[in-house]
């Protein structure tokens, strides 16, 4: 019976995620921001990682880069572009139709925020084997914590996505509304520049980030030098973060153009 019941659910956000992948794939600018600029970038920061004395916190380049690798995944191949998509389909009137249809108000944001969280996936796959042959990364010595990290990133970028939409007007100004952030992480949440090396009393406001968390149990999961106090307090960071994001969104996401 709950199968049954769990049908039609499966189904409406297998065909709404279609239709967005399909329309993903229409938009030329956001699928080379979204695929290119997370592979490229990891190359562009190492001649700066490079000079950083990685050994002394049990850091290699291989591990330093794959992580920064899927930490620009969240950012743009999720963040950014779910930023843009929200704001798109609200301005189009696509948000405000299909919440008159069968589809909840939670299946029309996971069906939208999908194709991306499912790109974002394989390309951290992708990253993951590439810095494996290309860097000598290696294989990951605690994959549970590699893998806990990529989809509770995967999991608050989109969240994060959807809020950041309800104070973006147009989906021209998408792309400023959501640069505050993405720099931020980029420089406080170790993705450019791991953590272990800043001070320790930035280094600690640092890991409170909505992505630090997330980043650092992926950074782990190639060095395996994470205890189990401190994988708890980044999972439950990184699950604090998801509810007050959640919350936001229910409280704030709007699905009618802004006048």
């Amino acid at each position: 019976m709950s199968t049954l019941a769990h049908a039609p659910v499966a189904r409406r956000l297998r065909a709404l995620a279609r239709a967005e992948l399909t329309l993903l794939g229409r938009n030329r600018s956001a699928v080379l921001t979204a695929l290119l600029v997370p592979l490229s970038l990891p190359f562009t920061v190492r001649p700066a990682v490079e000079q950083l004395d990685l050994k002394a916190e049990g850091l290699t380049v291989g591990a330093v880069m794959v992580t920064a690798g899927i930490g620009f995944s969240f950012l743009f191949c999720v963040y950014t572009a779910l930023v843009s998509s929200f704001v798109t389909r609200r301005e189009e009137l696509v948000l405000k139709r299909l919440r008159t249809g069968e589809l909840g108000d939670l299946e029309i944001l996971v069906g939208t925020a999908l194709p991306a969280v499912c790109v974002g996936l394989a390309q951290a796959l992708v990253l993951s084997v590439g810095c494996a042959v290309l860097l000598d990364a290696g294989a990951p010595r605690a994959p549970q914590l590699a893998v806990l990290g990529v989809l509770s990133g995967l999991v608050l970028s989109a969240a994060l996505a959807a809020l950041t939409s309800a104070f973006t007007r147009t989906t021209e100004s998408a792309q400023v509304t959501a640069l505050p952030l993405v720099v931020v992480s980029m420089i406080g949440s170790g993705i450019a520049i791991p953590t272990e090396v800043l001070p320790d009393r930035l280094a600690s406001v640092c890991d409170l980030l909505p992505l630090s968390p997330a980043v650092r149990l992926v950074r782990a999961g190639w060095t395996g030098h994470l205890g189990a106090y401190e994988v708890l307090g980044a999972v439950l960071t990184t699950l604090a973060w998801t509810v007050l994001a959640v919350f936001a969104v229910r409280r704030w996401f709007r699905w009618e153009p802004r006048r």
